[in-house]
């Protein structure tokens, strides 16, 4: 029996795999080690896993952000520990599930593109090379969060259509204060700005929308994907919401630049069942 989960910063997934297929999945609490302390991991994993705790796996395999240095990964690995008997535990990054779970044993370029985004060299075993994200200040190109921030700067300083303006406000039911008040008073600003990428996908046929979207998406290709030396002799594959959502726009920008577009899925965990799955096999 193995034990499978994928974690971001707001929710976390969690997939028991027993006779060659998924038979249970439980959903908490996301889990950083850079956004909660140890203690307050163990209880959102107390919390969130009771149905499953104290079942003992021959394998646990733990995918979450944050999960890129070895102090961090021992944050993970003792938590889990704590909650379930002995058994092996593997913990990496969501960027090492992302690609696991969009080329399996094949080389390729993975991308995230969500709230965040990032993106890696995958040699069908490891992550060899990446470029990093930086966050939404200084990168997250591509991602929720940098879309947003530029739909908010464009409706701020009136450089959209008056109706679109107006359609903006009415949806959200926000101004200007309370805008400004959330991205520098409150936490949590990248997940704030983040939501209005909806919004972005739903307006695609104005002009300005688009180009918001046209401009992330070549920002992300630029400043990471050409990074990587095999880009252009690789397929690249991404996982996330905003690659699902605006996979239309982003397979023909990776076109316009040579590149080569993969698999394109919302989220990775049905594919890293499957990843799983075979490797027991």
């Amino acid at each position: 029996m193995i034990l499978i989960a994928d974690s971001g910063s707001t929710k976390a997934e969690w997939v028991v795999l027993q006779g060659g297929s998924a038979d249970d999945s439980v959903f908490t609490r996301g889990i950083n080690p850079y956004h909660s302390s140890p203690g307050e991991i163990s209880a959102i994993m107390a919390e969130g896993l009771g149905r499953i705790a104290g079942k003992r796996f021959d394998h646990l395999y733990f995918y979450g952000t944050g999960c890129n240095t070895t102090e961090k990964e021992n944050i993970i690995r003792e938590a889990l520990a704590g909650l379930f008997p002995a058994g092996a535990i593997s913990v990496g990054s969501d960027l090492l599930g992302a690609a696991r779970a969009l080329c399996k044993d094949d080389p390729g370029i993975a991308c995230i593109l969500g709230t965040g985004s990032n993106s890696c060299y995958y040699d069908g075993n490891s992550v060899i090379t990446n470029v990093p994200p930086l966050g939404y200040i200084l990168g997250d190109e591509g991602s929720a969060a940098s879309m947003g921030r530029r739909l908010v700067a464009d409706i701020l300083k009136n450089q959209l259509p008056g109706d679109i303006r107006s359609a903006f406000f009415d949806t959200y039911q926000t101004n200007q204060a309370e805008i400004l008040d959330n991205v520098y008073r409150k936490p949590l600003p990248s997940r704030y700005l983040g939501q209005f990428a909806r919004f972005l996908s739903g307006n695609l046929d104005t002009p300005g929308i688009r180009k918001i979207a046209v401009t992330s998406l070549d920002e992300f290709i630029t400043r990471n994907i050409l990074q990587y030396p095999e880009a252009t002799e690789s397929m690249v594959h991404f996982t996330g919401g905003i690659a699902f959502h605006f996979r239309e726009i982003l397979t023909e920008r990776l076109r316009y630049y040579n590149l080569m577009p993969g698999v394109i899925t919302e989220a990775p965990m049905p594919d890293l069942i499957r990843y799983h799955l075979n490797k027991t096999h």
